[in-house]
């Protein structure tokens, strides 16, 4: 099969396509014809060797979620058969024209999704969900702010906080990005390039923030949280050291956490996959969630779509194309 591999870590041009051994299902395991993948800012940090492959997982071959095709399945794999299309979440080795994926970390490609929309799909899904909802504990009727907005995650958590009827704000780095934002469903969007989010934000106070920038914003951040608010961490683009207000976390009873998927394990990644199926696929098949994808690359130019995600003009999803022959 065909994959994107890391010859070294580096930049982009580090990446190369390379023929290698199409995978064995293991316990549990299906085996997917990949006919698309998402591209993610950890895909940008294995790249250049900040963030390792788990164990067991190929340390050279990028990608966290796919969509496809079941090809074969290891006998204890009891869900899916040959030619269910399916999209899933995985912890490396999505770059290729086929990958193993534990059977309950799949997802039935929604009615009418395409294989290429149904792959931008996994990593938000699960992301937000987890951080949002279950961590965050989002209620309805709450503030929530969600820094990063046109990304990807951004756009999957403006769309989910809406739908569950939360009030939503999110900050971005452009007009046209702050456009989108409110597209997908913000009530209001601050481009942080031409006003202080802190300063705009003070009258309305906010329950819940997922931030993916760090650094400086985390005493805005503080100083925002009603009593009770929460602070989800899932990056730290601007830095991993800030200042924390200890009084004020303490006076107003403010929690801060934070995770990655990547690292947990298989138990709680079946069981947040069928949360994410009860509470969100619902919403996929009535089209109240939009996949956001800004741009598609075939396979072969993934250094290309790398470059893009680090120009950050995109808006929503980059995807890479596996197979040419499946939309």
């Amino acid at each position: 099969m065909h994959a994107i591999v890391i010859a070294n870590p580096g930049p982009p041009e580090t990446l190369s396509l390379q023929q290698r051994p199409v995978p064995a299902p293991r316990k549990g395991e299906v085996l997917i014809r990949v006919a698309a993948a998402g591209v993610n800012r950890a895909d940008i940090s294995q790249r250049e060797g900040r963030y390792p492959a788990p164990p067991g997982v190929p340390p050279d071959i990028l990608g966290l979620e796919i969509s496809g095709v079941v090809e074969s399945c290891d006998p204890a794999a009891r869900r899916w058969k040959r030619g269910d299309a399916v999209c899933a979440l995985l912890s490396g080795g999505g770059y290729a024209e086929y990958a193993c994926v534990q059977e309950d970390h799949c997802l039935p490609v929604p009615p009418g999704w395409s294989f290429t929309d149904a792959a931008a799909l996994p990593e938000a899904v699960f992301t937000v969900w987890h951080n949002v909802f279950q961590r965050g504990r989002l209620q309805r009727e709450e503030n929530f702010l969600v820094h990063g907005g046109s990304s990807g995650v951004g756009m999957m958590a403006i769309q989910l906080a809406k739908v569950f009827g939360a009030r939503v704000f999110a900050t971005a780095g452009s007009a046209a990005k702050c456009r989108a934002c409110e597209q997908a469903g913000a009530d209001r969007a601050i481009n942080y390039r031409c006003d202080d989010f802190e300063v705009a934000l003070k009258d309305e106070g906010v329950n819940v923030i997922l931030d993916m920038v760090g650094g400086d914003y985390v005493p805005k951040n503080v100083r925002l949280l009603r009593p009770e608010g929460r602070l989800v961490f899932i990056n730290a683009m601007k830095g991993s050291k800030a200042e924390l207000d200890i009084p004020r976390v303490m006076s107003r009873r403010l929690s801060v956490t934070g995770s990655t998927l990547r690292s947990r394990d298989d138990a709680f990644k079946t069981l947040l996959a069928a949360e994410v199926e009860r509470e969100v696929w619902p919403l996929l098949h009535a089209g109240k969630i939009k996949a956001g994808v800004f741009k598609t690359f075939p396979l072969a130019e993934a250094a290309n779509a790398h470059r893009l995600m680090e120009s950050s003009e995109h808006i929503g999803k980059i995807i890479l194309r596996c197979d040419p022959h499946v939309a």
